[in-house]
């Protein structure tokens, strides 16, 4: 009995300590076939979400109901043309995509699916590996994509790509930072970075409603991470074509949009993981037997599906952002709202193990601090416009052209071209004229 008991106190990560080659193997095959057969199935579901919002039929031609136009897609795309440019650098031309989507496949290794199961009889955990920095791995695999997106642009030889590139760097560093600021008050409640274990913690509650703010700024900062709309700016069509990957085709256009929707499928099972209670069910505990076996990883299924459809909920919504908007929204509301947060779980927490302070009275208090900064700022009166209706000429914000611009005339270059030419016979005619004088002479 002393082996037996011993077996069943075993941790997560002893769990996974002890998976045979078979079982790793297995785990790492179907880890990377989530991203896409995923990316399959979000972008036929997008639009036909999308094309319900905006009162149209959406793809219906392929398959059933056009479910199967996105399958169809992925089989024509390999088969298309690729088209390089001359000025292209061909090396990091290819290897742009490959960068872009290889650390998106990475990150679900991370990710706790589900409790304890017995597959083929060998006792495991839905999970491939359970690091005691598995967050931090998991901003990292989401954030490096960005690189394939820069070298995408500067490889492809081209202005409106490159620019493209540069704008995807600055606003993926941008909410990478709002990003992991967010995480910040997870880990000091959960006191942990592994995944598993801020799964774990969340049994005698969610963090989505412990920690409000840092859930509300998670969620604006993963559309703006994952360049989804109204974020898109790396790809706005009306000022930069089609952004970084303007030069690309065939398959290594798709492996952009494999990226892509990698990450959408990365940022909310990372939400789900750190907000949600990742696979638990709801107002249960661990003990439950909606929290044993293979159910859990049906509610994680359905909170990453809600999660997913938010963003497509978003994009047949919201228009999109200018780019001094989008930059002014990270760093000027989403940093320092989560820094000031930051603060107020420490203190939250000093008071709460120094004085006794309970969970609930803890929510209170962040609740009436929240009540009363709303209050002060709806009373404090708005910036009043300049009683001066006039448009500055400068200092607007805008690239506008003064009021009292002119535009000189284009000079006509044939009228000058007749007088000049008409300056020029009598110089030229002038010798024969005098000469022909003096003969008669």
């Amino acid at each position: 009995m002393t082996p037996l008991l011993a077996q069943e106190q075993l941790t997560r990560a002893e769990l996974l300590a002890d998976d045979p080659w078979w079982l790793i193997l297995i785990k790492a095959v179907v880890i990377l076939l989530i991203g896409p057969i995923l990316t399959i199935l979000l972008i036929v579901w997008e639009r036909k979400a999308v094309g319900r919002m905006q009162n149209r039929p959406g793809p219906n031609r392929v398959g059933p109901n056009g479910y199967l136009q996105s399958l169809a897609d992925a089989i024509k795309l390999p088969f298309k043309e690729q088209i390089i440019p001359d000025t292209a650098d061909r090396k990091v031309y290819f290897l742009a995509p490959v960068i872009a989507v290889v650390p998106s496949l990475i990150a679900l290794a991370a990710i706790p699916f589900g409790p304890e199961v017995s597959i083929f009889g060998q006792r495991t955990v839905l999970q491939l590996v359970d690091l005691p920095v598995g967050v931090l791995v998991i901003l990292a695999c989401s954030s490096v994509g960005v690189y394939g997106i820069v070298l995408a642009g500067w490889s492809s030889g081209s202005p409106y790509p490159l620019l493209g590139g540069l704008r995807s760097a600055a606003q993926v560093i941008s909410y990478e930072i709002a990003m992991g600021l967010s995480i910040v008050a997870v880990v000091l409640y959960a006191q942990s970075m592994s995944t598993g274990d801020i799964v774990n913690a969340q049994a005698h509650g969610w963090y989505f409603y412990l920690t409000i703010p840092s859930f509300v700024i998670y969620l604006i900062s993963m559309v703006g991470e994952t360049n989804r709309a109204p974020f898109d700016l790396p790809e706005a069509e009306s000022e930069l074509v089609g952004g970084f990957h303007t030069e690309y085709s065939s398959m290594k256009f798709a492996m952009f949009f494999l990226a892509e929707y990698v990450n959408m499928v990365i940022v909310s099972a990372f939400c789900t993981t750190l907000f949600l209670g990742g696979w638990m069910f709801p107002f249960v505990g661990l003990d439950s037997p909606l929290n044993q076996g293979w159910l859990p990883l049906i509610w994680f299924a359905v909170k990453l599906f809600a999660l997913l459809f938010g963003f497509i909920w978003l994009r047949g919504t919201l228009p999109r952002f200018r780019y001094d908007q989008f930059m002014k929204l990270g760093w000027k509301v989403l940093v320092p709202a989560n820094l000031v947060w930051i603060v107020v779980v420490v203190a939250f927490r000093a008071i709460r193990q120094n004085g006794g302070l309970s969970t609930s009275q803890v929510v209170i208090g962040v609740v009436i601090v929240a009540v009363v900064a709303i209050a002060v700022a709806l009373l404090v009166p708005d910036r009043r416009p300049p009683e001066d209706d006039r448009v500055p000429i400068t200092g607007g914000g805008f690239p506008l052209p003064p009021l009292d611009l002119h535009v000189p005339q284009v000079p006509d270059r044939a009228a000058a071209a007749k007088r000049k030419g008409r300056r020029a016979v009598p110089a030229a005619t002038e010798p024969a004229q005098v000469g022909s004088s003096d003969g008669n002479v």
